[in-house]
């Protein structure tokens, strides 16, 4: 398989929110990091952060326009999307889309870094917002 195909693969697990099928593409010292720079490192981590995260943002997707790879580096263009949730409750106007970029380094079948470019503006506003009521 393919840098860019292992890439894919990964994306399109997440935009299923299947946590197990993110996992068992990440290596064991996978690392993730978010647009502010932030990192967390290794699979158990991982796991629960991504299932916190689709706790908040249960329809997550990740839209793939481009991919661009050279050798086990490959970038994904895109736009992301989701519904923000405090309690479970899908509602329209929490709703947010932004366009977003992706990098991921893959060693083997496997995602060694998977890094995340994306204005993570739309979301804090409903998140304040929300928190206000």
């Amino acid at each position: 398989m393919s840098a860019e195909q292992v890439a894919r693969r990964f994306a399109d697990a997440i935009s299923r929110q299947d946590v197990e099928g993110i996992c068992s593409l990440m290596t064991a010292d996978h690392q993730f990091v978010d647009p502010g720079g932030q990192v967390v490192a290794g699979c158990e981590p991982m796991r629960d952060a991504w299932i916190a995260y689709f706790r908040m943002v249960p329809d997550y997707t990740i839209e793939v326009s481009e991919v661009y790879g050279r050798r086990d580096n490959v970038v994904l263009l895109g736009q992301a999307s989701g519904t923000y949730t405090a309690d479970g409750t899908l509602r329209p106007e929490n709703h947010w889309v932004t366009p977003a970029a992706w990098k991921a380094v893959v060693r083997g079948d496997r995602i060694a870094l998977w890094q995340v470019f994306a204005d993570n503006e739309p979301m804090r506003i409903i998140m304040s917002r929300e928190q206000a009521h």
